[in-house]
């Protein structure tokens, strides 16, 4: 028997974290799309890495229960990666609320039940939880701590109080940001961590596809302007997440953490001041 990472989401970030941190594991790898989670099972796989490809979809418990059994069948779940979900030129608004938002949630708590003592998760979120402007205590507590089949019906989450697929995925990441803060203390009782990771552009070919899209001057304009003036790398998230899930990072739980280049900084206190 092996420890076991799951990986859900096969992109960039996603396996530069698994292969910072996945040797000697073995790699469970979901994704809606199974053609991409067999082609980073291979890049992985070709690498020295004991790598599965596994279809699933975030936005169902029932997948997620079922990545989860097929993981357990070669040992003990001991790391989690979040890296899947939507854009918001990828989705409409419901699609980005079911996966971004409820299937974030339902996958930190179903794997929060079988997590390993001594285990560790990260999840990816966006910058984009952090421009919106602040919520109410009560909203910030709505979104950390309703069930999660009850989380779509909140009033702040109903049609007609979003503007637009990018307030949807606005607000998807800070519930993701909220509720990786209230599973933590859950994951805590077992002796395990979660945190959440918020990048902000890195050039992955998702990021391209919004390079290249409605949005694209937008987003080129963002990372000229930040004070890194660059896009990042998913190999500079994954030195945060190593941090993280490494032994140096044994005091980190229920955290959230920025790495944007400034952009959010410059958004609020700089020339990308709206």
């Amino acid at each position: 028997m092996k420890q076991v990472m799951l990986l859900t989401g096969a992109g960039q970030i996603g396996m530069a974290i698994a292969r910072r941190m996945g040797y000697g594991m073995k790699i469970m790898i979901g994704d809606k799309k199974p053609e991409n989670a067999q082609a980073i099972a291979k890049t992985m796989s070709d690498a020295g890495f004991d790598v599965a490809p596994v279809e699933m979809d975030l936005s169902s418990r029932a997948s997620i229960r079922n990545i989860i059994a097929k993981a357990q069948k070669y040992g003990d779940i001991t790391m989690l990666v979040n890296a899947a979900g939507v854009s918001p030129s990828q989705a409409p608004v419901e699609a980005i609320l079911k996966v971004d938002l409820y299937g974030t949630a339902v996958l930190l708590e179903e794997v929060g039940k079988v997590i390993a003592p001594g285990g560790v998760g990260v999840t990816i979120s966006s910058q984009s939880g952090h421009r919106m402007k602040q919520l109410t205590p009560e909203e910030d507590e709505q979104l950390a701590c309703t069930p999660t089949e009850e989380l779509l019906k909140l009033p702040l989450l109903q049609p007609e109080n979003i503007r637009d697929t990018l307030h949807a995925y606005q607000l998807a990441k800070r519930c993701n940001e909220k509720h990786v803060m209230a599973e933590s203390v859950k994951w805590g009782a077992k002796g395990a961590r979660i945190n959440s990771i918020s990048p902000g552009i890195i050039v992955t070919p998702l990021a391209i596809d919004e390079f290249n899209g409605p949005r694209g001057d937008f987003y080129k304009n963002m990372f000229a302007k930040c004070p890194a003036g660059r896009a990042g790398t998913a190999d500079e998230v994954a030195n945060v997440a190593e941090l993280l899930m490494s032994e140096k990072g044994a005091f980190i739980t229920g955290a959230d953490f920025l790495i944007d280049g400034g952009a959010t900084a410059s958004y609020f206190y700089g020339p990308l001041k709206p």
